[in-house]
């Protein structure tokens, strides 16, 4: 409203009562204000304010805003060089998310993100535990059932290292074995695994086998129990990773080379025959449910040793899932690496593949 609009009020509303000014100047100075309409799209476009722009399309258009929709130049569009919404973007793939090897939407350093799984599996029930003399104290029973935990996190140091499609990230990862239901002697932790590690990664996609190769992982692992002798157990690793994916299916395999350690030094000198060189993990994603498989071997013919984990993760909530976790062989524990598991638990998992 200009300001001859402003004097042509004044005019009308000379010698009008108190009432027939108000409602005159709601007429002439309230309504007019809001109920003008846009004539043309390049009136919309002229709005500073990005709000009141996109509402501007969206009552000359009559397209309806929502949250997750993106704004793209549409050559069809009967006004040259206007944007109007598009569809909603499409979902990040599962090593996407996990490693932000997608440049094109927010990345950054230094914010907290799932590494390995979260989980916890109330009951655990483990057929054949290690009842050996010593391994939690003298006159302690272990007990089958327990309560088995891992959280593990990551965060970015440095992005685009040496401006390379390269990030530095550090992560942590810790499992631990509660027996919970040993109430006789307080409910003590029987094992815990603490496992840092140094991570370099290189952002890529190639096609390798009808996959797609999404990560070229390089790093140090350090990996312990934090218990005193004979209990502590501890080995250091360079690791070397790689990340595959199609669709719904991901695959993974992680290969390391232990890092020797002197005879006075080593607490855990075979630990190699049981661990073998490397792991291979592969998950598929059903919908919201994911199945996975672990298989881990010491690629030796005379005296075989490895481990099968199978899980199945199905929807509960907005972020948390069911979890079922078969766990059979060596390696489950750095406590118990030596010791055969056959163990199966159920519990809660964080969902971070939807």
């Amino acid at each position: 409203m200009d300001y001859g609009d402003v004097l042509m009020c004044l005019r009308y509303m000379y010698g009008l009562s108190f009432t027939a000014f108000v409602w005159m100047l709601v007429v002439c100075c309230v309504l007019p204000a809001h109920a003008e309409e846009p004539r043309t799209l390049e009136e919309c476009s002229c709005i500073s304010d990005d709000g009141e722009r996109l509402r501007c399309y969206d009552r000359f258009v009559g397209v309806k805003i929502t949250m997750n929709a993106t704004v793209r130049d549409v050559a069809s569009s009967s006004e040259p060089g206007v944007s109007i919404l598009a569809a909603p973007e499409e979902k990040q793939s599962y090593l996407s998310r996990r490693w932000e090897l997608d440049e094109s939407k927010p990345r950054g350093r230094f914010a907290f993100m799932p590494h390995r799984e979260n989980y916890i599996l109330p009951v655990a029930y483990n057929k054949s535990p290690n009842k050996e003399p010593g391994h939690m104290g003298d006159n302690v029973d272990v007990k089958e059932t327990e309560v088995k935990f891992q959280l593990s996190f990551k965060v970015k140091l440095w992005q685009d290292v040496l401006d390379q499609n390269m990030d530095l990230w550090f992560g942590y990862t810790q499992k631990s074995f509660w027996q919970l239901y040993d109430v006789e002697d307080s409910a003590p932790f029987r094992e815990t695994n603490y496992e840092p590690e140094m991570l370099l990664n290189y952002r890529t996609d190639i096609p390798v086998l009808g996959l797609r190769l999404r990560t070229l992982t390089m790093g140090f692992n350090h990996q312990s129990n934090g218990r005193s002798e004979p209990l502590s157990r501890s080995w250091n690793r360079v690791v070397a990773n790689v990340g595959l994916e199609k669709d719904d299916f991901v695959l993974q395999l992680k290969s390391w080379y232990r890092i020797p350690e002197s005879e006075d030094e080593d607490d855990n000198p075979d630990l190699d025959k049981y661990m073998g060189p490397g792991e291979l993990w592969a998950w598929y994603l059903w919908g919201p449910q994911r199945f996975g498989v672990m298989w881990r071997n010491n690629l030796r013919f005379d005296d075989n040793r490895g481990a099968l984990q199978l899980e199945w993760a199905f929807p509960l909530g907005r972020k948390v899932s069911g979890y079922i976790q078969y766990f059979t062989g060596y390696g489950e524990s750095l406590l118990d690496y030596d010791h055969p598991v056959d163990r199966i638990g159920i519990g809660f998992i964080l969902d971070d593949w939807n």
